[in-house]
């Protein structure tokens, strides 16, 4: 059997207090309907970081999975880069 592609986003880590979670701000330009101005918009989500190795201002990309609880669906694939 086949897997399916799965979906993958790139972000900004800005918070990793919790256990094995991090948090990851994705940021989109997206156009404004009336103005036509791009806009920055911005949303986060939790992803799974196994080996609690990210910290604040990395670069990481995460991967859609499993739901691994109530509101983590993502997991750490690679560290982009490291903050400064």
């Amino acid at each position: 059997m086949e897997r399916n592609l799965r979906k993958s986003r790139t972000g900004k880590v800005t918070s990793n207090k919790m256990d094995k979670t991090i948090v990851v701000a994705v940021e989109n330009h997206v156009k404004h309907p009336l103005y036509g101005k791009i806009v920055k918009k911005t949303y986060k989500l939790k992803a799974h970081d196994e080996k609690n190795e990210c910290n604040i201002g990395d670069t990481v990309r995460v991967v859609e999975t499993r739901p691994l609880s109530k509101d983590k669906r993502w997991r750490l694939a690679e560290i982009i880069e490291r903050a400064k």
